[in-house]
C-alpha cells in the first residue's frame, strides 16, 4: 500500500512481464518440436516422447534463468525488473515442470497393468547404486519442492509463516535446482550422449555457478572496501548519491543499509522491506517516503515508519557528516526510531 492508499495490483509491469513470460514459454515449446528432432540423438523419437522433452527442457532452461536473475540483478542494475516479480517465475516454472511429468506418465506407466504410479516408484529401486540410481526419484523430489514454493507464493504464506522461515523454504530451490541436474544427468543422459543435451546441462551448471560466485565476490569486495572508525563506517561520498534515490551500504556486521538523499538532506533505513525483505536502496523517493520497489510499501526516511494508517517499521541508522563523506554508525536502532537526517548545502 502506498502513502495514497492504493493498493497493489496486478499492475501494467506485472501484465507485460507475465505476458513476455508466457509467449517466450510458447514460443519455445513450438520451437522445440518443430526444430529438436534434428539436433537430438534419435531423429526418430515419438510424437509423446518429443513433447515430454519439450516440456522437460522448458522447465530446465526457466529453471536455469530464475536461479540466474538474483546475482544478474546484483552485478548490474539493468536486471532489477526482472527481480520484482521473480514469484510469477517460479510459479510458470512449476506447470512446465508438471506438463513434463505428466506427459512421462502418461506415455512410459500409462499402459501396463500396474497402476502408473505404483510403476513409477517401483520399476527402479536400486537406490544404494549412484549411477543405477532412480532417477525418477529426483525428479518427483524437485517438483515436489517446485509444488511447495508455488503454493506458497502468494504474500498470505509470507505473513502466516513470518519472513525468516518463508524466505528459508524458498531458499530450498537450489536443492530442486540439483535435484534436477541429477535426474538428467542419471536419466537421459545415460540413455543418450547428444552434445546439445550435454552442452546444455553443462552450460546451466557454469551459468547459474559462475553467476553466484561473481556476484558474491563482488559483494564481498564492496563490503570489504568500507573503512570503520570505530563503531562509524564510511558510507558513501556526498557526490555519489542520486537525488530522490537511494545506494546500498554494506556493513561490517553483515546487514545491509539504504541510505537516502532527498530535499538537500540524508537519512538511512534498513535495506530489508518489512513486507518482503524487499531491497530498499534500489527503491525511490515518491511522496516524501522511501518506495519499495517490489510492492510498493513506503517509510518515512526520518523515522522507518509507514505513514498512518499503516503500522510497518523499519530499523534506522544514525548518519555523521566527515567533510565530502557520509558516515553510518554499524550498529541498527530499533524499527521506527526517529533519527535527525544529514543536511546538505544544496551545492554539496
Amino acid at each position: 500500500m502506498s502513502v495514497q492508499y492504493r493498493p497493489v495490483t496486478w499492475a501494467r509491469n506485472k501484465v507485460i512481464y507475465d505476458l513476455v513470460l508466457g509467449f517466450g514459454i510458447a514460443a519455445f515449446i513450438i520451437l522445440f518440436l518443430r526444430y529438436a528432432p534434428g539436433w537430438l540423438e534419435s531423429p526418430r523419437i515419438s510424437g509423446p516422447q518429443l513433447r515430454m522433452r519439450a516440456f522437460g527442457t522448458c522447465a530446465f532452461l526457466l529453471l536455469t534463468i530464475v536461479l540466474s536473475i538474483g546475482p544478474l540483478a546484483r552485478l548490474d542494475s539493468r536486471f532489477l525488473p526482472l527481480l520484482y516479480n521473480r514469484r510469477h517465475f517460479g510459479v510458470a516454472i512449476f506447470f512446465v515442470a508438471l506438463a513434463h511429468a505428466l506427459s512421462v506418465t502418461g506415455w512410459y506407466q500409462a499402459f501396463g497393468p500396474i497402476d502408473r504410479y505404483v510403476a513409477l516408484l517401483a520399476s527402479n529401486t536400486a537406490v544404494t547404486s549412484w549411477q543405477a540410481f532412480p532417477f525418477e526419484y529426483l525428479g518427483i523430489f524437485a517438483l515436489g519442492i517446485l509444488f511447495t514454493l508455488a503454493a506458497t507464493s502468494h504474500d498470505f504464506w509470507l505473513n502466516f509463516l513470518g519472513a525468516p522461515l518463508w524466505k528459508a523454504i524458498h531458499m530450498s530451490v537450489y536443492a530442486a535446482y540439483a535435484a534436477v541436474i541429477g535426474h538428467v544427468a542419471l536419466g537421459v543422459l545415460q540413455a543418450e550422449h547428444s552434445p546439445w543435451l550435454i552442452g546444455l546441462t553443462g552450460v546451466s551448471v557454469l551459468l547459474v555457478c559462475g553467476l553466484h560466485i561473481a556476484a558474491g565476490l563482488r559483494e564481498r569486495a564492496t563490503a570489504n572496501a568500507v573503512s570503520v572508525d570505530e563503531e562509524w563506517v564510511h558510507a558513501a561520498y556526498i557526490v555519489d548519491l542520486p537525488n530522490e534515490g537511494g545506494v546500498t551500504v554494506f556493513l561490517p556486521t553483515g546487514e545491509k543499509a539504504a541510505l537516502f538523499r532527498y530535499d538537500g538532506k540524508v537519512s538511512a533505513l534498513s535495506n530489508a522491506c518489512a513486507h518482503q525483505n524487499g531491497p530498499l536502496a534500489e527503491g525511490r523517493i515518491i511522496d516524501g517516503c522511501v518506495t519499495c520497489p517490489w510492492h510498493g510499501y513506503q517509510y518515512r526516511p526520518e523515522d522507518g515508519c509507514s505513514p498512518a494508517p499503516f503500522t510497518e517499521k523499519v530499523a534506522t541508522y544514525r548518519l555523521r557528516r566527515d567533510g565530502d563523506r557520509i558516515l553510518i554508525d554499524a550498529n541498527a536502532l530499533p524499527p521506527g526510531t526517529p533519527v535527525p537526517p544529514i543536511q546538505l548545502e544544496q551545492s554539496a
